[in-house]
């Protein structure tokens, strides 16, 4: 049964999405505070987090953050949940790892809808666990511009020094590494890195560009390796 925490101060949305997902199978854990969600999430495992935006203690934004940094939900996927409705204030929860997000007042079919997407989407954890097949191209691992990718490991080298990256992350780097050169458009990278999500849109493509930029360039505001084609989309540095 898989375990959600739900961090939202607001008690009737609280028992709302208590309910909803008790009723699609999920066990829940729900607290109202910032600071003892932060302390959760440091210790406990979950297969998903519903989080507010404005929390009492700790912000939303520092949480997310932190989970992403350490600990045993790196990986989890994350879903932010706040009342602004500003295109900045959603591109600063994808930005500090949010996977998904859903401006109140939102629809509990929408809701459910999100949340089972997200639960579909395999997991770093479990990318790294998958026995690979010997003769699938998609396993070899792969050296590119100083890039080293495992993909049977899911494990990423940059300039000698192993990188952690989300499971989004990882499969945008590499998809552009596999392909060096090649110019993908923010379309092309939808289909291909958030392959069963229907929420998403290209504004998201050009996040988890951002923040792939932070883990893998030695300046990311003037990137060498993950390259912006103006018009088009994005490419790996050609060979």
């Amino acid at each position: 049964m898989p375990h959600a925490l739900i961090v939202e101060d607001d008690a009737h949305i609280r028992d709302l999405i208590v309910l909803h997902l008790g009723l699609e199978g999920l066990e829940t854990t729900a607290v109202a505070d910032g600071r003892d969600a932060l302390e959760r999430v440091s210790t406990t495992p979950y297969d998903l987090v519903l989080l507010d935006l404005m929390l009492p203690g700790v912000d939303g934004i520092s949480i997310c953050r932190a989970l992403r940094r350490s600990g045993p939900n790196q990986d989890v996927p994350v879903l932010m949940l706040t009342a602004r409705r500003e295109e900045s204030d959603k591109v600063l929860g994808l930005e500090s790892g949010a996977d998904d997000y859903l401006a109140k007042p939102f629809g509990i079919r929408e809701l459910v809808a999100r949340v089972r997407a997200l639960l579909r989407r395999p997991r770093a954890s479990q990318l790294s666990t998958t026995t690979p097949d010997p003769v699938n191209p998609a396993e070899r691992p792969i050296s590119v511009h100083g890039v080293e990718i495992d993909p049977a490991r899911r494990r990423v080298r940059v300039r000698g020094e192993e990188v952690e990256l989300t499971a989004q992350e990882f499969r945008l780097l590499h998809l552009l590494a596999s392909h060096p050169g090649i110019v993908f458009s923010r379309e092309a990278l939808l289909s291909r890195v958030w392959p069963d999500h229907t929420f998403v849109t290209p504004r998201s493509v050009d996040t988890l560009v951002k923040r792939l930029r932070r883990r893998v360039e030695l300046t990311p505001a003037d990137p060498k390796l993950v390259m912006t084609i103006w018009g088009s989309g994005y490419k790996f540095a050609d060979v």
